[in-house]
């Protein structure tokens, strides 16, 4: 695979590096070594510096346009459309400049309330998503299920136009900045069999939940994924998808753990709004 990856909230550049490294171990499967253009925008003009340092240290270049400042008032790459989107954007956060944005063309499905951010994250990064490309976004739980201010319009209208292919739900204390849970969603504008997978997946989204998984104790407030855990939640997706790291595995939906929906079973089990494993199912989609 080739193409450019972007980050919208990139702090000190930490998921360019793991993405980097990522790729170079898989070079065989993914495209040559040092095959990845980088894009990104900080806030902050000291992160900002701290991620440069860190991109050079590591023997990348990127552009991060050319100053600091906010992505929605001040996008820096506004023409840019990334094969690549991977965040971990500041959760809830409710001073973005939502007052100056109401009729920014980002907004496909909806204006997003201006005390929450977190829609207006995941929009932003649909806008800056090629056909073909696909997102990584961590954000807290509460995205999945929110109704507040319009945040569940917006998230059936992205469903409904599907754009959303996986969603994970993770355990509280990943983090140590923030005790909350959080998710990951995953987005993409072609679901279709292809270079993301040999399955169709169109009109379908997966659902993983791993709120009870984390063994790994790091400390009394923190726990982590074992090696094992991450395994098994990769090979959920990719076996899902057919993607050239699946380990060859059929995808079988596993109650309590994983599920692979279409939109009609989301509206049978009233998921729509509010994304989750149904207890104990035996429906095949």
């Amino acid at each position: 695979f080739r193409g450019t990856i972007y980050d919208p909230a990139c702090g000190s550049g930490g998921m360019f590096v793991q993405s980097a490294k990522f790729k170079d171990a898989h070079a065989k499967q993914v495209g040559k070594k040092g095959d990845l253009p980088i894009y990104g925008q900080e806030l902050m003009a000291d992160t900002r510096r701290l991620c440069k340092m860190n991109l050079a240290v590591h023997g990348l270049e990127g552009d991060l346009g050319n100053t600091y400042g906010s992505t929605f008032t001040n996008d820096q790459h506004h023409t840019l459309r990334a094969d690549y989107i991977l965040a971990n954007p500041p959760f809830n956060i409710s001073d973005w400049g939502a007052d100056k944005l109401q009729k920014d063309p980002r907004w496909q499905y909806g204006i997003p309330p201006a005390r929450n951010a977190n829609y207006a994250w995941l929009q932003h990064m649909l806008a800056r998503l090629s056909n073909a490309g696909r997102a990584g976004i961590v954000l807290a739980n509460g995205s999945m299920t929110t109704q507040q201010s319009g945040e569940g319009d917006i998230r059936k209208a992205m469903i409904k136009d599907d754009v959303v292919e996986c969603m994970v739900a993770l355990p509280g204390q990943l983090f140590s900045n923030t005790q909350i849970p959080a998710c990951l969603w995953f987005m993409s504008k072609d679901k279709k069999a292809g270079k993301n997978g040999k399955q169709d997946r169109s009109g379908q989204i997966l659902f993983i939940d791993c709120q009870k998984m984390g063994s790994e104790q790091l400390s009394r407030t923190q726990i982590a994924f074992t090696q094992e855990e991450i395994h098994r939640i990769a090979q959920a997706y990719h076996r899902w998808r057919e993607t050239v790291f699946s380990d060859g595995g059929a995808y079988e939906d596993i109650p309590g753990f994983c599920y692979s929906a279409d939109l009609k079973g989301i509206e049978k089990h009233r998921i729509l709004y509010k994304p989750q494993i149904p207890p104990k199912t035996t429906d095949k989609h």
